[in-house]
């Protein structure tokens, strides 16, 4: 008897339990590259996370990380941006609206995180995260995409 209360009771919740995680680590090494290049955020999440862990050595002036996330056509521009504002602001353009999430810059064996509204996301549109450290843009990239 109570094997037919279990199996409705888990129905009931399946939504919530097989929703997904919402939330991601994410690890940057010494050799400009994440070890993530897609993320599919899940539509119930109310709130994502991303943990950006740099799991290289050099020290956040040599070899910076930091994840950003934009849609796709800001991308250039946000990384050009980035070169004029300098380490001292994480190579990002203070205030910029084009941003939709952020975490600080890290160096080696250092862990940051950011936690943004799903809500903020158009269902189905990818979106483009990226490195801002110097010349890390164009290959420090990955897609994130809302389902």
């Amino acid at each position: 008897m109570k094997k037919l209360l279990v199996v409705p009771a888990l129905a009931l919740f399946s939504g919530i339990v097989f929703a997904g995680p919402c939330d991601v680590t994410v690890k940057g090494n010494d050799a400009m590259q994440y070890d993530v290049k897609t993320i599919t955020v899940p539509k119930t999440c109310k709130n994502f996370t991303v943990n950006l862990v740099h799991s290289g050595k050099q020290t956040k002036a040599a070899m910076g990380h930091n994840w950003i996330l934009a849609e796709t056509k800001d991308v250039n521009a946000i990384a050009k941006d980035g070169l004029k504002a300098g380490l001292a602001k994480d190579y990002e353009k203070p205030n910029d609206k084009r941003v939709l999430a952020r975490t600080k810059m890290i160096g080696g064996g250092e862990k940051t995180s950011v936690t943004f509204a799903v809500s903020a996301l158009k269902e189905g549109q990818a979106y483009t995260y990226f490195c801002t450290f110097p010349g890390h843009a164009s290959v420090m990239r990955g897609t994130l995409t809302v389902k």
